[in-house]
This record gives structure tokens, sequence and C-alpha cells, in this order.
């Protein structure tokens, strides 16, 4: 159950309050695990859609990996992901009744299958945010301090 983390969206964290996570596999093709392996791959301005209880990774960046010969798939396509009818439908019933958003958290392997963890979750307001500044601030203001205390 060892998890290796390849890539992580910090924007998420930041813009969004995360509700509930879960875990999914994608469908890659080619070379696209031995470049998601490499680190070539990025969740910034990447979002998940529902098309016909199905669920798809949207703008997610997967570099070309250089080694490949032939059949090199698009870097930004659409990427089915594999859930469950019972995690499709909470996704479903979370994004219609609650008005939430699906967004991509992280990208890891678990057991040598790439995996990625979404979430419900509900945007901040700007005074959220500024919030959230504030405790990191303070956070790292408290961190620095102790430290400066224990050298003494």
């Amino acid at each position: 159950m060892s998890q290796n983390i390849i890539a992580n969206n910090k924007k998420a964290y930041f813009e969004y309050f995360i509700e509930e996570t879960f875990e999914a596999g994608i469908v890659l093709v080619g070379a696209e695990v031995k470049s998601v392996r490499d680190g070539g791959i990025s969740l910034l301005d990447s979002f998940i859609m529902l098309k016909n209880q199905e669920v798809f990774l949207k703008n997610a960046y997967i570099k070309p990996f250089e080694k490949a010969s032939a059949f090199a798939p698009d870097s930004k396509r659409d990427r089915k992901l594999l859930l469950n009818k019972r995690e499709i439908q909470k996704l479903i019933r979370g994004k219609k009744e609650k008005s939430l958003t699906i967004v991509p958290l992280k990208v890891y392997f678990k057991n040598n299958k790439v995996k990625i963890e979404i979430a419900l979750a509900k945007g901040k307001k700007l005074y959220d945010k500024k919030d959230t500044l504030k405790e990191k601030s303070l956070k790292k203001d408290i961190a620095q301090a102790t430290k400066h205390l224990k050298q003494y």
C-alpha cells in the first residue's frame, strides 16, 4: 500500500473547501505511464467533467515520452477515470443538489497503478482565501519562533 505522489494540485486546496475525496484509476495509453512515472504530469488548470454517467479528467498535461517511437497521443486529451457506480452517483448528486465542484487533487502510484485523488469541493470566497493566507503566515511565524528558541 505504498503511495508515491507524483503531482499535487496545491491551487485546489487554496481555491476550494474539500468536502469529500475519492480515489480513481486513470485510463492511459501508450507510453503515458512511463511519462507519468518520470514526473511528466501537471494538474494545473485541469478539471473533472461528468458525461453520460462517466467521469473524465480534462485539460491535464502529460508530457510525451521522449523514447516512445511512433504513437504519441495528444498531451492534453481527455482521460477517462475509473470509479464504481456508487462513487459516480455521489459525484452526480453533489454536483446537482449541493452545487459542488469536482476537482483533481493529486496523482500518485499505488501498487504500481496510476491513481488520482479527486474531491467534491465548495469554492472559497475572497475573504476565505485571505483567512487561509493569514493562518499559513501565523503557522510559519510560530514555527520560526520555536526553531529560534530551540537553538538557545
